[in-house]
């Protein structure tokens, strides 16, 4: 066992046993290199990734290679979502050197810890028109004794560029919106029109691009805007991306029309794609978006789900070795569970041939509508689909009792803030109380594992071990998770929490001066009292960080920290009435706002944001007696109202409950409810841009005073 058997991820654990003499990221392997003037090879992957898989049993786990690696390198084994900030960086330095990224990354560093040379997989040997590793190894190690100078330059040009390519490009600029209008059409134009998503193969989610297009739909009352997400949220909840059995999506598919997925299951596309779906419910109706929501989160609840409440990472694509192999069927099998009647309809949905579609055996999917495979069988599409679920639920027993996939089960705290914040808005959307007490649960062992007694947080936990000092996303999709929850459940003290983390980052995050009040770090160069625009770190303050230290703008398959902050600062300014989260929500998207000119689909959750500013966020302010059963508070939610934040205080008269936050009072300041018998028992006001309605006290005037302010589905 080398030095990561002491570690605590999983993905470091799976290379416990390699002959490779692996360091984990640290003092004592900088040292090592300094002392023996040997080269760093890094190399960065994730428990879930398949292709960092096979590199370990091709390379890592061969002896010969292995013993190359340890004459010639200091080697180095990191976790990207232990340390997404290494990550973000030497992901940047092999963008510039290769013009493409991926997993496993490798890296190879000087002792300064400069990248010099990098890539992703290799083989072992020349293969496939990519050099071998070992040849890669010899060559690396011969420019490092013998064209020392070569490297050095190499390591200053790309230390360069990497620190230009960590920070938003383009000059500021306020969000406006013809460029909304922009993002939309680009996004229209990449659109896959006959089997949604965007572009080609391999092909993505892009959750934050499904719910933008959303809000342009309802913003420039674009009917192709709405198509194209129709579009690929069916034909993704109808391909071989989506679990058919067992519900939840994986990561990707390696074809255009969905069929075939890269197996593993991520906790934040998950997330992401739930809060897809659930506002897509919302603007349509359509029950099943609402199935799957269902299956999606009972998968999280039931495979996901740690028992202390907060959210495991990832799953495996791989079990017993074989990519995918949980998850394929023959004819036979599903015969042999159901029955040679039941099993030909459900063969006939499910596209399940005896020559199958992918390597043999058949990935579940639904090319054909129901509609006509019903016909087939002389069935309704609802008397098919009513036939289909106890054979699905059978074969998923069956299922259970094959060896599966591995599990992540580390706690990452950006994850689990957008897994809350999901489930929060699904189970108040659908009225199910049970995803909102599992979201309240999952954020109190966050905050319980995560949080030290400053209030600062952690990133990730793992077996009650937490570690590595959280990032900006962190803090974002927490803070995010906080306002979330308080809407699903009116506990005030949410909103002090998400004060003490605002105010966290602010202080840390903001700015170039070393120390100092957030405030002053951020104001305006003509002294105004607004802040002046910034982007923030993603690192805090007190953070180490090589080569440069990174303003994450962009979004990935996760949201930049800066998109999520602007976004969450919106609510929890309009919920406090505290303009000053507004406006450094406001400074986030005008500084990033070029970079958005020059690339709108690089930062859909950052044009979501600007979204709800452009509008002027909407407070729905509720007095009721009855929380659970405000019928005007019921069919708000099942509204698509972005840009919205809803607060609900109980009691009478003015009455204020025990456990209130002083925060919040702005809001409810003169809002009261008679407690005289006969008089409206709910009321509510609807305020926007500083300017509040008239108590309302049934749902056609609600609707009548949300359809005056905008338009709404």
């Amino acid at each position: 066992m080398n030095r990561l058997a002491n570690e605590s991820s999983p993905y470091l654990l799976q290379h416990a046993s390699n002959p490779v003499d692996w360091f984990p990221w640290g003092d004592e392997a900088f040292q090592e290199a300094r002392t023996s003037n040997r080269p760093i090879f890094l190399s960065i992957g994730y428990s879930a990734c398949h292709w960092c898989h096979v590199m370990e049993h091709e390379s890592f786990d061969n002896p010969d290679i292995a013993a190359l690696m340890n004459e010639r390198f200091v080697n180095i084994k990191v976790d990207r979502e232990e340390r997404p900030d290494l990550d973000q960086i030497y992901m940047s330095a092999v963008m510039a050197m290769t013009s493409r990224g991926g997993w496993p990354m490798s890296v190879f560093l000087t002792h300064d810890l400069k990248p010099f040379y990098g890539g992703t997989y290799w083989p072992p040997e020349s293969r496939m028109g990519l050099p071998g590793f070992r040849q890669v190894l010899l060559s690396i190690s011969d420019a490092w004794k013998n064209r020392p100078e070569q490297v050095e330059s190499s390591s200053s040009e790309l230390a360069t560029a990497v620190s230009r390519m960590c920070q938003p490009r383009g000059e500021v600029a306020r969000p406006e919106n013809d460029l909304l209008k922009s993002a939309m059409h680009n996004l229209l134009h990449a659109a896959d029109s006959q089997f949604g998503g965007f572009g080609s193969a391999p092909k993505f989610p892009h959750p934050m691009d499904l719910r933008l297009l959303l809000r342009c739909h309802l913003r420039f009352n674009s009917s192709e805007a709405l198509h194209v997400v129709r579009l690929t949220c069916d034909r993704m909840a109808a391909g071989g991306i989506y679990d058919h059995l067992g519900g939840g999506f994986a990561r990707y598919s390696t074809d255009a029309r969905w069929l075939v997925p890269h197996f593993e299951k991520m906790l934040y596309d998950n997330a992401l794609l739930v809060l897809v779906y659930t506002e897509l419910f919302q603007v349509t109706g359509d029950p099943e978006y609402q199935r799957i929501v269902g299956e999606t989160l009972e998968y999280i609840r039931r495979e996901m789900t740690l028992p202390s409440g907060a959210f495991c990472s990832a799953q495996d694509a791989d079990s017993e070795g074989e990519e995918g192999r949980f998850f394929v069927w023959t004819p036979a099998e599903i015969a042999n569970v159901l029955g040679p009647d039941d099993a030909k309809i459900f063969c006939a949905a499910y596209d399940v041939t005896d020559r199958g579609n992918w390597e043999g055996k058949n990935i579940l999917n639904r090319p054909r509508a129901l509609r006509v495979v019903a016909e087939e069988f002389n069935m309704t599409r609802e008397e098919l689909a009513a036939r289909l679920e106890p054979m699905k639920r059978q074969l998923f027993d069956v299922r259970v009792q094959r060896i599966p996939p591995g599990t992540d089960d580390k706690l990452i705290a950006s994850w689990n803030g957008l897994m809350i914040s999901a489930m929060s808005l699904a189970g108040r959307v659908f009225g199910n109380d049970d995803w909102v007490q599992a979201a309240n649960n999952a954020l109190d062992d966050c905050l319980r594992q995560l949080q030290q007694t400053d209030g600062r947080l952690l990133h990730t936990a793992r077996h009650g071990k937490a570690s590595v000092a959280a990032f900006l996303d962190d803090y974002a999709a927490l803070l995010d998770a906080l306002l979330e929850v308080y809407q699903s459940t009116f506990q005030e003290a949410r909103i002090d929490q998400a004060v003490q983390l605002a105010e966290i980052v602010l202080k840390d995050f903001g700015g170039d001066q070393p120390d100092g009040d957030a405030a002053d770090s951020a104001a305006s160069p003509d002294n105004s009292d607004s802040p002046a625009p910034q982007a923030f770190f993603y690192t805090s303050r007190d953070q180490h960080t090589p080569v440069t230290r990174v303003r994450d703008s962009q979004d990935g398959a996760v949201p930049s920290g800066n998109s999520l902050l602007a976004t969450a600062l919106l609510k929890l300014g309009s919920l406090t009435s505290d303009q000053r989260y507004v406006e450094i929500a406001e400074g986030i998207l005008t500084a990033l706002g070029g970079q958005l000119q020059r690339a709108p689909m690089s930062g859909a959750q950052s044009l979501i944001a600007a979204d709800h500013l452009l509008n002027g966020m909407t407070e729905t302010v509720f007095r009721t007696s009855t929380p659970r059963s405000c019928q005007m508070l019921g069919e708000l939610r099942r509204m698509f109202c972005p840009g919205m934040v809803v607060a609900v205080r109980p009691g009478t008269d003015g009455e204020v409950p025990e456990e209130s936050s002083d925060r919040l009072n702005g809001l409810f300041e003169g809002r009261t409810l008679s407690s005289n018998a006969g008089i409206a028992r709910e009321l509510a006001w609807v305020c926007h841009q500083r300017t509040c309605s008239l108590p309302i006290s049934d749902v056609s005037e609600l609707v009548a005073e949300l359809k005056r302010i905008g338009p709404l589905n």
